[in-house]
């Protein structure tokens, strides 16, 4: 473990290059998709792994978010030596762009029926290990590349407060232990309750007064009805937060670290997470170099490897408080890892939105902004075609990005004015 001195920035600009010191001991695959609960998912985490990915059928997360547009923008930079797993087929024209975009062939793709893929991946002879954003119910253990009861654990909101960092104060309570009208709720607002594994937001609840709390524990109520919680969080909430950042890196089997990129996190005033902003030079990580190396160690001591993303609030007299830990890839790993690529091009600054739409079909789309992608002003991680009262129109993951914020805020006039939007 490089328990002292500086840490240095990765040097590559994909998934397979971030993972080759370690995926030789072994056959290895990235499964690019999470694990989900809804009824149309051929093998639901509901018996061991939980998470919380809606309360309600018609709030689930979606199987075009989960197993098409999120994956997709990982398989954009995967890199052509560690293979992919994706369960869905991904549109001609998009690995076209990608293969003239990131200069990669995509060969490595393993496309898998999605009604099959666990039960086949279990059985397979090809494939030993397989790197996953989070432990699945249906893979056989061994299959796993990071033991996934460590990966759960580590992944839980619970475990923060063991990381060795600051963070808010909170206290965890299981709700098989006591019931929710026991709740010990703080008499002051505001205050944030968390469910243990909440997905892309899900199962975070700012409470600010009685009605927040009273839909919040209306929601829990429903997630332990159909039996996908077991441990929650009480947290004090962080005040006068000036800034949000999402802080990233890389350890290695033999512990040692490797710098990925910090990203200031835009979210909604409800906390729903609407992507990141990224200057490659201006912003420092050193002041993070203590949690990254605290958070590194014990992730270490545990036996992961692979990439690391903590949340953190700093406020106006400079305290940093970690709010989360996500022991996976994150939504704004692919953003930071064109640092290299976008500071070639004199482009300091780059923003990353998984919430870009525009009328037509992705060849229409591809066409109509082919100056703005010729010159990297805007690059397409994922994209997928759909329909809406006979309109085609194409929900897109990408990135702008420039010289300066200005030059950012320039190119999306620019774009918008071509038609992309942001829909939220």
């Amino acid at each position: 473990m490089n328990s002292t001195g500086d840490f240095q920035y990765f040097q590559g600009s994909s998934f397979s290059d971030l993972f080759a010191q370690d995926v030789t001991d072994a056959r290895y695959a990235f499964i690019l998709n999470y694990p989900a609960t809804a009824t149309w998912a051929a093998y639901p985490n509901t018996n061991h792994y939980f998470l919380q990915d809606g309360s309600s059928e018609a709030t689930k997360t979606s199987f075009d978010k989960i197993c098409q547009k999120e994956p997709w923008k990982n398989l954009a930079v995967l890199g052509d030596t560690l293979p992919g797993i994706v369960i869905s087929p991904i549109h001609r024209q998009l690995l076209h762009y990608w293969r003239e975009h990131f200069g990669f062939s995509y060969t490595n793709l393993e496309l898998i029926d999605c009604s099959t893929y666990l039960n086949d991946l279990s059985q397979s002879d090809r494939i030993d290990q397989l790197i996953s954003l989070f432990p699945f119910d249906h893979l056989v253990f061994e299959k796993h590349a990071v033991n996934p009861d460590v990966h759960y654990r580590l992944l839980s909101k619970v475990t923060l407060a063991e990381l060795g960092v600051q963070c808010p104060n909170y206290k965890s309570y299981n709700l098989h232990h006591i019931s929710l009208e026991d709740l010990p709720l703080p008499e002051q607002f505001p205050y944030l309750i968390k469910t243990s594994h909440g997905l892309s937001g899900e199962g975070t609840y700012i409470i600010r007064n009685t009605s927040d709390r009273n839909y919040c524990l209306e929601e829990l109520k429903k997630y332990l009805d159909i039996h996908l919680l077991d441990e929650i969080i009480v947290s004090e909430f962080v005040h006068d937060a000036v800034q949000n950042y999402c802080v990233q890196f890389y350890i290695n089997k033999a512990g040692d670290i490797t710098l990925i990129g910090t990203t200031q996190q835009l979210v909604t005033p409800e906390g729903n997470y609407l992507g990141g902003l990224i200057h490659y030079q201006d912003t420092s990580m050193r002041k993070f170099f203590e949690m990254i190396r605290a958070i590194g160690s014990y992730a270490h001591q545990q036996g992961y490897f692979g990439v690391i993303g903590f949340d953190v609030l700093e406020d106006r007299d400079g305290q940093l408080y970690a709010i989360d830990a996500n022991f996976r890839v994150n939504g704004s790993t692919p953003l930071c890892l064109q640092r290299h690529t976008l500071l070639g091009l004199g482009k300091e600054a780059a923003k990353y939105s998984s919430d870009y739409r525009m009328n037509g079909t992705l060849d229409s789309i591809l066409t109509t902004l082919k100056p703005e992608l010729e010159q990297k002003d805007f690059i397409v991680l994922s994209a997928l075609e759909k329909v809406k009262y006979g309109t085609i129109y194409t929900e897109i993951y990408g990135i702008v990005a420039g010289e300066t914020i200005e030059d950012i805020q320039r190119i999306e006039q620019r774009l918008q004015g071509k038609g992309l939007q942001l829909y939220r």
